[in-house]
């Protein structure tokens, strides 16, 4: 399943999300609903390894790309991931290009990267490792998060790196690298975004941007700033969102 690699190659947009909760029923869900790819979100929820590996069966079944947000640049987590099945890495808090090399080196085998070979999941349980190794070469993804003003500052040299595919903005941890959680209109975060796409569009790679709440004109918002790859809100605020606007329309029908 290649396409979001030669998305990202040809900056084609794609639109996916992130999930949070550890059940199939809700990757699956979210899988047929027509996200090109999903990611599970192993920074900042409660799934574990198992969990994980069960979801990408299931967003891979359902035919979408799915990616895992590592909980930090670690070649242990993200070795352990790509063992499970996942077609590529979103890696937090990468703001150097020596962290940018840790990352790609994590995800490849020598000798373009670092990371030890098992024969998990991902390999076919030991029958398919040759079409892996192949796989892994071309076809697996790196993605970084770009979430503080280092990284902002060092953007182009991260982006050099050899393997890194794209990157994604976090824009609440950007803002608060800033000292100004949430305050995106924040003159300091325009300026710092306008940095950003200005470099992904003098180096022709693909930018990313994380829209966190469930908001369509928001996320247009974003396609019409240059961003291509694009997450778009998580399962929490897809289904807390929803319920919460649907009861509030029938609150003069309520009996309280």
């Amino acid at each position: 399943m290649a396409f979001l690699k030669e998305a990202l190659r040809q900056n084609k947009l794609t639109i996916g999300s992130w999930i949070t909760l550890g059940h199939t029923s809700i990757a699956e869900i979210m899988a047929k609903a027509g996200f090109d790819w999903l990611t599970i979100d192993m920074e900042h929820s409660a799934i574990d390894l198992r969990d994980a590996q069960n979801l990408i069966k299931v967003i891979e079944l359902s035919g979408c790309t799915p990616l895992v947000r590592v909980g930090e640049n670690n070649p242990y987590l993200i070795k352990r991931v790509m063992d499970a099945g996942a077609h590529g890495v979103i890696v937090p808090m990468v703001n150097s290009r020596e962290e940018a090399i840790k990352a790609v080196e994590a995800v490849k085998y020598p000798p373009h990267g670092k990371r030890g070979v098992g024969l998990a999941r991902a390999q076919g349980y030991g029958l398919g490792f040759e079409q892996y190794k192949n796989w892994l070469v071309n076809e697996s993804i790196v993605i970084v998060q770009i979430e503080h003003i280092k990284a902002v500052e060092n953007l182009e040299e991260i982006l050099k790196v050899e393997g890194v595919d794209s990157f994604i903005v976090g824009p609440y941890d950007l803002s608060g690298s800033l000292g100004i959680p949430g305050q995106f209109e924040d003159q300091r975060v325009k300026e710092a975004l306008e940095k950003v796409t200005a470099t992904a569009k003098k180096l022709n790679k693909t930018a990313g941007f994380h829209v966190v709440p469930p908001d369509a004109d928001a996320l247009k918002q974003k396609i019409n700033e240059g961003y291509r790859f694009l997450g778009f809100s998580l399962d929490t605020l897809f289904l807390g969102t929803n319920c919460k606007k649907l009861l509030e329309s029938l609150n003069n029908l309520r009996i309280r």
